[in-house]
């Protein structure tokens, strides 16, 4: 609860004034440094406050009447009419600037800057990339076609999606070997005792001497085994199964080629944007200094106030300030580009392309989802999935069924090469499963599980390729007409700001006209860089939405199909 504080002619208390009473909303007041403290009370519901309803309550008085929700009435203070003025209008103004203090809190500490960090794991690996090669002393320029080449040859998330496709072909090439015949050769030379009592033979039976152990001896064996799989359903079902998850590999390596496009288109327009913005930043630094050296010359000549010369210095520092957070901004970005595409760590290299924009005319929506559904890799893979998941749940299924299997050996045997003879075995058998523990009833229903995940990604899939079409369209359109109307708001700046000039330098106005011109200016800048931004990366959302970001990207910026 906040204290009044009265000492001789002097009254003062903290920022915090209110403290709302139980069931009367009343605003309390200790008064201290006097020899029985005193609360001062103020109605909360009243409209008006008057300097007579001021009073106390002794202090074990106000706590009962907290307790029982009412005041007993109070006894006037020793207070002159000087010191109840001064009481109440320094009331008024603490009620007054407790709102606004508090919302000061409040927006300080929301608009706090979050935190951006890059945890350990959280990297995305289609912003990363294996450098590729050294460093040269020449500065490299970079079109937009290099750099997309550049990192469709060293962009970390394809060649992890390249080493997927590789894992998958080991995994049909396991499945198959199920299928094929498999041959070896052995070649082992035997030395070895034999226990004949261990074999059963004892003297009562031969009634002769038998030894109890036979040798050494040894033989020499030189052999060829071959083995083959007549029929195995399962086996076959689980290689036509990998095959399709081969496929799937493929078309997500293709599908990653897609993502690199677009990381790489994104990365490359961002860096141009951040160009474009210290371009325009380096013109309304020159600007807001020639305004201020006027306002400096205007000043010295006492034509102008001292407050126009620090309004322009204020806009010239903050748009140097500008430029410099702009010159850092596009080094880092030009860092993140050179990341994504594999360039050597520390190349020097520039962008040889500005922000282009050409109107790009659209096409009915139903051919860009056919286009979409027909040629998007991620799909196409979802598909193989599928399919993949069906004849999973075929070859589960099979392992109740019986299978054939056919071996044979040929090689040849004796004591040594020189005195062997040739031998050989042929046979086959079938092997009819009858109880199997419940192992395939698992294996049936892992595999229904798996085929209904399957069916569920193709759904999402498809789905969201309508959704990724639709907004891309939607942006396309927004940000056409975005850009058709940032341009012509910064031809209308530009004339402002002529004008605003003129006035000044007329001497019809101060600067302040010309630092708000100056503001509009920079703000229809941003704006028609933003514009641009958002038309080109529209494109090229729109050529990765209908899986032709690798082949289309460039004819889309050129405002081709």
């Amino acid at each position: 609860m906040p204290e009044v504080t009265y000492t001789g002619s002097t009254i003062s208390w903290p920022q915090t004034l209110v403290y709302l009473v139980a069931g009367r909303g009343a605003a309390v007041y200790p008064v201290h440094n006097r020899p029985t403290p005193y609360i001062v009370c103020i109605p909360r519901l009243a409209k008006r406050i008057k300097t007579k309803t001021l009073g106390y309550h002794p202090r074990d008085i106000r706590e009962r009447g907290c307790r029982c929700g009412t005041f007993l009435r109070p006894r006037m203070l020793p207070f002159s009419s000087t010191m109840r003025r001064k009481l109440l209008i320094t009331l008024c103004f603490e009620l007054l600037a407790a709102p606004v203090l508090s919302s000061q809190v409040s927006s300080g500490s929301a608009a706090s800057p979050a935190s951006s960090i890059s945890l350990p794991g959280s990297q995305n690996p289609f912003t990363g990339s294996e450098p590729e090669g050294k460093p040269s002393s020449e500065i490299l320029e970079l079109d937009f076609k290099d750099a997309i080449d550049r990192g469709l040859r060293n962009n970390l998330g394809l060649l992890i999606a390249g080493d997927n496709t590789i894992t998958a072909r080991g995994e049909r090439w396991k499945e198959l070997s199920d299928l094929l015949p498999n041959l070896e050769a052995r070649a082992q030379e035997s030395v070895q005792t034999q226990s004949l009592t261990a074999l059963g033979l004892k003297p009562s039976v031969f009634h002769a001497p038998v030894p109890r152990v036979i040798g050494p001896f040894n033989y020499f064996d030189v052999r060829a085994y071959l083995s083959q799989s007549l029929f195995d359903f399962k086996a076959i079902e689980k290689e036509r199964a990998a095959t399709q998850s081969l496929k799937a590999a493929q078309y997500s390596y293709k599908d990653a080629r897609e993502f690199v496009v677009l990381a790489v288109g994104n990365a490359y327009l961002l860096a141009i944007a951040e160009a474009a913005r210290i371009q325009t930043t380096e013109a309304q630094v020159s600007n807001a200094e020639a305004l201020y050296n006027k306002a400096v010359d205007l000043e010295k000549a006492g034509l102008t106030p001292a407050i126009d010369m620090l309004r322009a210095q204020v806009e010239f520092q903050t748009r140097r300030q500008q430029l410099i957070v702009a010159r850092n901004d596009f080094a880092k970005q030009k860092l993140s580009l050179a990341r994504i595409m594999g360039l050597p760590l520390g190349q020097e290299f520039v962008l040889t392309e500005n922000t282009p924009y050409q109107a790009l005319t659209t096409i009915p929506l139903e051919q860009y989802l056919e286009r979409a559904y027909a040629g998007r890799a991620d799909y196409q893979a979802a598909l193989a999935q599928v399919r993949s998941a069906e004849l999973s749940r075929r070859g589960a299924s099979a392992g109740r069924y019986p299978s054939l299997n056919l071996g044979a050996n040929f090689g040849d045997i004796g004591v040594n090469p020189a005195n062997s003879n040739g031998t050989w075995q042929v046979n086959g058998g079938i092997n009819i499963p009858i109880f199997t523990g419940g192992k395939v009833h698992s294996d049936v229903l892992e595999a229904e599980a798996a085929l209904k995940e399957a069916r569920s990604r193709l759904g999402d899939l498809r789905g969201r390729i309508d959704y990724e079409v639709r907004t891309a369209l939607l942006d396309l359109d927004a940000a056409a007409e975005q850009v058709e109307v940032a341009r012509s708001s910064v031809e209308l700046a530009e004339q402002t700001f002529a004008q605003s000039q003129d006035r000044f330098g007329a001497g019809v106005t101060d600067n302040l006209e010309v630092v708000q011109a100056q503001e509009s200016v920079a703000s229809a800048h941003e704006s028609y860089i933003q514009s641009l931004y958002a038309h080109n990366l529209a494109k090229v959302e729109l050529a990765h939405a209908i899986g032709d970001a690798e082949q289309g990207v460039r004819r889309y910026l050129k405002g081709d199909h």
